[in-house]
């Protein structure tokens, strides 16, 4: 696999010869997939903007709803969309069966998961032995993001602990107020109160590219994957992982839910 991305780096850094090059711009999303994805597996949330993999992969769509609505809600992509596939929570993954997918693609995902924790877990428990979890997570600091605090592992931990209710509240005031910039303090009680109702899709939690290793490391110190590749491009973080263990599914605390 890294030959092969070897090669696409000396393909590409031979067009640019003699021009400054920056590594975003010989490793793209595409030559990772290209490199890592095989047989059949799931992109999770795709909406308008799949993963480009290799001709040979198949990959069926898995979404909160069905394609239809999903356009209702975004009528300016509705013809962008792609096809839904497997209506299912993107953080439980409930209608997906244990080990059986060789892959599973979540492409800026996990922000939007309540616990991301234990959405990282059942991607990994519908993983085959040696299935590939892809992910593209964003850095806060190159986001609309970029003035909220940093999620601490913390309180990653007491969300799959204990459920998400606890925090739900607060991570919408903290959007209200730093991403959608609303002033007066009745103003912002009333937004965030609006966007709770709604079941609004915010980034719940926001990392750096360190808070993200942490996250994936803490994780790994119970569950069975190696780390195959993390490469920072843009303004996120590609994290390559295979499954090496079973992974068993753990009954969810009250209060979870994933709404991307």
């Amino acid at each position: 696999m890294i030959a092969k991305i070897a090669r696409s780096v000396r393909k590409r850094a031979g067009r640019l010869l003699g021009a400054a090059v920056r590594p975003e711009e010989l490793l793209r999303r595409k030559a990772i997939a290209r490199a890592y994805l095989r047989g059949h597996g799931i992109e999770i949330g795709a909406m308008h903007n799949p993963l480009k993999v290799p001709r040979h992969v198949r990959v069926r769509y898995v979404d909160r709803v069905s394609a239809a609505d999903l356009g209702q809600e975004h009528p300016d992509l509705r013809s962008k969309l792609v096809k839904v596939d497997i209506v299912a929570d993107g953080e439980t993954l409930d209608a997906i069966p244990d080990s059986s997918q060789d892959f599973v693609i979540a492409n800026h995902l996990l922000e939007h998961c309540q616990n991301p924790i234990g959405a990282l877990r059942n991607m990994l428990r519908v993983l085959r032995k040696d299935g590939v979890l892809f992910l593209a997570i964003p850095d806060k600091r190159y986001t609309f993001d970029a003035d909220r605090p940093l999620t601490t592992i913390e309180h990653l931990l007491r969300d799959d602990r204990e459920g998400s209710a606890w925090s739900r509240a607060g991570h919408y005031e903290e959007w209200t107020k730093l991403v959608d910039r609303v002033q007066g303090e009745a103003q912002i009680e009333r937004h965030a109160r609006d966007l709770m109702e709604r079941q609004a899709a915010i980034h719940f939690h926001v990392w750096t590219q360190v808070e993200m290793l942490e996250l994936i490391l803490t994780v790994r110190r119970s569950h069975g994957f190696e780390v195959e590749l993390i490469f920072k491009r843009d303004n996120e973080v590609i994290i390559i992982l295979s499954k090496r263990d079973t992974i068993r599914a753990v009954p969810r605390a009250a209060g979870g839910t994933t709404h991307h």
